[in-house]
């Protein structure tokens, strides 16, 4: 599995996956400020993946504040806070990670606690973060293998594999663990995923490396394989999870569900529980970013369309409950209705 982030000597290394698959490059720093830049960039992306280096982006921000604004540590963790919950406003594993975050140091500040102390506290609350990421990416990988049979095509949407998560991944963790694990003969139909290409760049490049047979298509393709009976099953990720099984992921991922619907093909999100959002209820309440127009006005230095045309680019769209097969989550596999099994898991009563 490739290793995204690393947490060594007071620094935060990261995969910039903005140059994958051409190049492996990582980047180190010290500074709260870049890797809040790397994530507005996609440098690192992915839900779960945002949520754990958002985590120990506050360390380092933590560390600045005792190093250079000692009178005014909280204050100064608070702007670090409000930094880097502007950095990307669909996944909730952001603001979840954040909170958790939050708490340790509001908890510190209430008992009087050393700005070291408190330091020490966040880099073992990030730490924790990023353990149970890869314990419940496990979790999903196993659950959502169990879903594959030998000889299935499985149909999948942007990336949803380890340089989405700390390891493993959750839509493509199900692939792997079907794979490499249970030994089963499998094969990935991969969309490329436009505008930025996330299934042609990094979700080939994954499975390529795990030996698992892919093949990459074009997004528009999709229907025309499943209506050829090339698609056995769909799985895909998701960014949040409103409490009644609405799902917002990649922009792209709708449209998919509503021909896997039409053509009976079972349509399964694989996500960990903390990309759902209990404050919610429908989809219709998730904010949904819209993103600048030069990634669809040009690829890389090419440009493909006159800068003059008017542009729409949201990076998500809400995938409707009632197309949805099952939500592989790492409390186990969740069949609608959704709602009260959400809420139940929510409460740590599943």
């Amino acid at each position: 599995m490739l290793k995204t982030i690393e947490w060594k000597n007071g620094c935060l290394k990261f995969l910039d996956q903005t140059k994958l698959p051409a190049e492996e490059v990582y980047q180190e720093t010290a500074d709260f400020r870049e890797v809040a830049q790397a994530i507005k960039r996609l440098s690192i992306r992915g839900a779960p993946l945002i949520g754990v280096s958002a985590a120990y982006a506050l360390c380092l921000g933590a560390q600045e504040a005792e190093k250079r604004f000692p009178e005014n540590y909280f204050d100064f963790l608070d702007q670090v806070d409000n930094t880097l919950r502007h950095t990307r406003p669909t996944a909730v594993n952001l603001f979840w990670a954040l909170d958790r975050m939050r708490e340790v140091w509001s908890k510190g500040k209430l008992k009087g606690e050393s700005m070291q102390t408190i330091n020490l506290q966040l880099i073992r609350e990030a730490q924790a973060i990023e353990n149970e990421d890869r314990e419940i990416n496990q979790a999903i990988a196993r659950l959502g293998s169990q879903l594959i049979q030998t000889g299935e095509t499985i149909l999948t949407h942007c990336n949803a594999g380890a340089l989405a998560c700390g390891a493993w991944g959750t839509a493509l963790g199900a692939i792997y663990w079907a794979s490499v694990k249970d030994n089963k003969k499998i094969s990935v139909l991969a969309d490329e995923t436009r505008p930025l290409l996330q299934g042609a760049r990094l979700t080939t490049f994954e499975l390529l490396k795990n030996r698992v047979p892919t093949t990459l298509i074009c997004d528009n393709m999709a229907g025309f394989f499943m209506a050829q009976g090339k698609v056995d099953r769909v799985i895909v990720g998701a960014d949040r999870i409103a409490l009644n099984g609405d799902v917002a992921n990649k922009i792209g991922t709708y449209s998919l569900a509503v021909l896997a619907f039409h053509h009976s093909i079972p349509f399964h999100v694989a996500a960990p529980l903390s990309t759902v959002d209990d404050k919610i209820f429908t989809g219709e309440e998730i904010p949904i970013e819209e993103r600048g127009k030069e990634e669809v006005i040009c690829w890389g230095e090419r440009q493909i369309a006159p800068f003059e045309v008017g542009v729409r680019n949201p990076a998500f769209d809400v995938t409707p409950n009632q197309l949805i097969t099952s939500i592989i989550t790492e409390k186990g596999i969740l069949y609608p209705p959704f709602i009260d099994k959400l809420k139940k898991l929510k409460k740590g009563d599943g």
